[in-house]
């Protein structure tokens, strides 16, 4: 779920016209696939969350063969509290990039947040070899088997894996009730040196540490 991972750069960068095969005319009406996948995810680094789920459900809808590439919908989706909706996205996700722990760890809060974290960690899904650092830790914490200390000593101290133990540190905190914790590790995500490194999830960061702050 990172720009380096080639996700959102495939679908903003094309993955969207070969689905609808390749039109430029269609690309260039108002409410082609990639105008409105756009402006979704403009919203979302707007804070605009609303909005930015409804680009994406009229993106799922028009183009259903698109759909499982949305993970940023089915992120977006968690913020408004659509969490059984949120949880079919990643399930649905899993079918076109089965690796990915952040797909497994996203899919974790929804069920969460539907039901209770000890459901989450029984419906946990199952990933393949993600070689970042440090997601195989990062799983193995949502799994229960690692904890958070282990994480971060696994980030070791590349910047950009300390930004990920970080934001999924933080994450997880939240779910699981710990407030105090949860901040502590969002803010340090959500910091500007990370921009670079996070791309979209560190507006994901930014975007959790609002809704961190506004139940304060």
């Amino acid at each position: 779920m990172t720009v380096a991972g080639g996700l959102i750069a495939a679908v903003a960068g094309g993955l969207i016209a070969a689905v609808v095969g390749g039109s430029v005319a269609l690309q260039a009406q108002n409410d082609s696939p990639q105008t409105i996948f756009d402006r979704a995810v403009a919203d979302f680094e707007s804070h605009h969350i609303p909005e930015s789920v409804a680009g994406f459900d009229k993106l799922a809808a028009q183009v259903p063969r698109l759909a499982p590439q949305l993970w940023q919908r089915g992120i977006a989706l968690y913020y408004v509290g659509r969490y059984k909706d949120c949880r079919a996205q990643f399930e649905s996700h899993r079918s076109v990039n089965p690796a990915d722990v952040e797909n497994a760890a996203w899919h974790f809060l929804c069920v969460a947040k539907a039901d209770s974290p000890q459901a989450a960690r029984a419906a946990l899904l199952p990933v393949g070899p993600d070689p970042r650092k440090p997601m195989r830790e990062i799983y193995e914490m949502f799994r229960g088997t690692v904890s958070p200390e282990q994480v971060l000593t696994a980030a070791g101290g590349q910047p950009e894996s300390q930004f990920y133990a970080h934001l999924y540190l933080g994450l997880y905190f939240d779910v699981i009730g710990n407030a105090r914790r949860a901040l502590e590790h969002i803010r340090v995500a959500a910091e500007e040196r990370y921009a670079p490194l996070g791309g979209y999830m560190h507006v994901v960061a930014r975007v959790h540490l609002e809704s961190l702050s506004a139940r304060r």
